[in-house]
C-alpha cells in the first residue's frame, strides 16, 4: 500500500547558532520572543585581503565603462542639439520670429 504522509521524524535540538535552546517544554513566551527579536544579527561581509587587486581592477573598469557610456550619450545629445538647431534655423526660425 502507498503511504501518502511520510513518517514524523523527531530530533532533539542541541544548539542553534551557538545558543542552546531554552529549558522547559519548548514553548516560547511572548516576552522572550520580543527580547530575541530585538537583537537581530546583521551578517558581516568581509572581503578577503588577497582579492583587493581584482576589486580594484573591476572598480576601475566599472568607472571607465560608466564614463564611456556618459561620453557616448553626451555625443548623441550634442549631435541631436546641433541637428535640432539647424532645422530650427532653416525652417522654424523665420516663422517663429514673424509670429511674435
Amino acid at each position: 500500500m502507498v503511504r501518502l504522509m511520510p513518517e514524523t521524524i523527531e530530533a532533539e535540538v542541541i544548539e542553534i547558532d551557538g545558543v542552546a535552546p531554552p529549558k522547559g517544554d519548548g514553548g516560547e513566551t511572548e516576552a522572550s520572543g520580543e527580547r530575541r527579536g530585538s537583537r537581530v544579527r546583521i551578517p558581516e561581509i568581509r572581503l578577503d585581503r588577497r582579492w583587493w587587486p581584482l576589486w580594484l581592477v573591476l572598480g576601475v573598469l566599472a568607472v571607465a565603462l560608466a564614463a564611456t557610456v556618459g561620453v557616448v550619450f553626451g555625443a548623441i545629445y550634442l549631435v541631436y542639439s546641433l541637428i535640432r538647431g539647424l532645422i530650427r534655423a532653416l525652417f522654424g526660425g523665420w516663422a517663429g520670429s514673424s509670429a511674435r
